[in-house]
């Protein structure tokens, strides 16, 4: 996820107060049951549905392995504990993108390897964490295979990722994986309310998709507010009722990241709709996606228009005028006119 996206950014573990998601059972009962039996892998990759709570987990099984309490780890209330909570553990280094790049560079990669080279503070474990992990670069990616490969004694690496397509093979196949699902709505509205509060999460949700840790981060009723204004563009373009050059301008004055995650989340809706209806069809046309009435769908166009978005998202911290970048996508949304194949 890019600092442009920083309101949205993955909640993270503190002070042991937030409440433990219910839907990571399986993960911390397969790690708890590893280290108790000494069979701790030196390297997990959390692949993690976006939002779902990979950063969460990985602070998780830090947490196990640095706790003072073997018997109860990780119990949450030692020293060691709450200072991996709060992201100050010696003995703990996490790997990031840093605020004017989205990569993670080969420098950061082995100032982590040199760390978890060294004797820990407790004599207990070394632990780091490289998030998101498909931000490494190539030379980074090099740089932490020999760590993979001949891990120091008593280390866990983690990395945390939402696309580990994007790694190599050679980091992957070194690492244990464990996928952490999109939760059940009602389990994460649950988690929601015992963390912030009554809201309604149920329309935060529907606007960022089931990504409970990304909603925590957010006001509820802001984030209902933008989406379903986000949806009525989106709406009036493809239908033709929209002004590409005015939404575009809208758009590039406040809240793009959150406009941009409606604008995928949209897309995606239609893509599934048109699927389980079988309204795709196998010919591959050069239109404009949407059609009028009839059954219509160019599948190119539409999965075209889902990678800008993305790209968009992905390069919100380079300089670029946004407001040319949105026009330029939504006059691909919106129909021509004149002719009835492109028709909403």
């Amino acid at each position: 996820m890019s600092s442009g996206d920083a309101a949205l950014r993955a909640l993270p573990p503190a002070g042991g107060v937030a409440p433990v998601p219910t839907w990571t059972a399986a993960q911390r009962a397969a790690l708890s049951a590893a280290f108790g039996a000494g069979r701790m892998p030196h390297a997990l990759l959390i692949h993690e549905a976006p939002g779902a709570g990979g950063e969460w987990l990985a602070t998780w099984a830090a947490q196990l392995v640095l706790c003072q309490n073997a018997a109860q780890a990780p119990c949450g209330a030692c020293a060691p504990c709450r200072r991996v909570w709060a992201q100050q553990h010696p003995d703990l280094a996490w790997v990031r993108t840093a605020e004017d790049s989205q990569q993670i560079r080969i420098e950061q990669v082995r100032d982590l390897a040199a760390d978890l080279a060294l004797t820990s503070h407790a004599g207990g474990y070394k632990v780091g964490i490289v998030t998101p992990a498909e931000a490494l670069n190539r030379f980074a990616a090099n740089a932490l295979l020999k760590t993979l490969e001949e891990p120091p004694a008593r280390t866990l690496l983690v990395l945390v990722t939402t696309q580990p397509s994007r790694l190599p093979a050679t980091v992957l196949s070194r690492c244990q994986r464990l996928r952490v699902r999109a939760p059940a709505r009602a389990e994460a509205v649950a988690w929601l309310t015992a963390l912030r509060g009554a809201a309604d999460w149920n329309a935060a949700l529907d606007v960022l998709g089931e990504a409970p840790m990304l909603a925590a981060r957010t006001e509820p009723l802001e984030v209902a507010q933008t989406g379903a204004e986000a949806r009525a563009t989106l709406d009036a373009l493809a239908s033709g009722e929209g002004d590409p050059v005015a939404a575009a301008e809208r758009w590039a004055r406040a809240e793009l990241p959150l406009r941009l995650r409606c604008c995928e989340n949209w897309l995606t809706e239609h893509i599934r709709r048109r699927e389980r209806d079988g309204a795709f069809l196998t010919e591959v046309r050069a239109a404009p996606y949407l059609s009028a009435g009839d059954a219509f769908l160019n599948i190119r166009e539409l999965f075209g228009l889902l990678d800008e978005v993305r790209e968009l998202r992905a390069t919100l911290d380079v300089p670029l005028n946004r407001g040319l970048a949105l026009e330029a996508l939504f006059r691909r949304l919106a129909p021509a006119h004149g002719r009835r194949e492109d028709r909403i």
